[in-house]
């Protein structure tokens, strides 16, 4: 089995700057734009990605002598 990437766990846009946005009101923060750490985070993790696993064949590049 595969391990699962970090594309397959990803938190929309959205989510993350309001998880952000929450904490640094509980810390007491104000007026405080998340929208650029968020970018700064999703740029760090996509680029900190990995490969997609090789899974094998496609179904498409299947045929009788090679479907075990």
């Amino acid at each position: 089995m595969a391990m699962a990437s970090v594309q397959d766990n990803r938190v929309p846009r959205a989510a993350s700057a309001e998880a952000i946005s929450d904490e640094l009101e509980r810390q007491g923060a104000q007026r405080v734009d998340v929208t650029a750490p968020v970018d700064v985070i999703e740029t760090l993790l996509q680029a900190h990605a990995a490969p997609p696993a090789d899974e094998g064949r496609r179904p498409e590049e299947l045929n009788a002598t090679n479907d075990d």
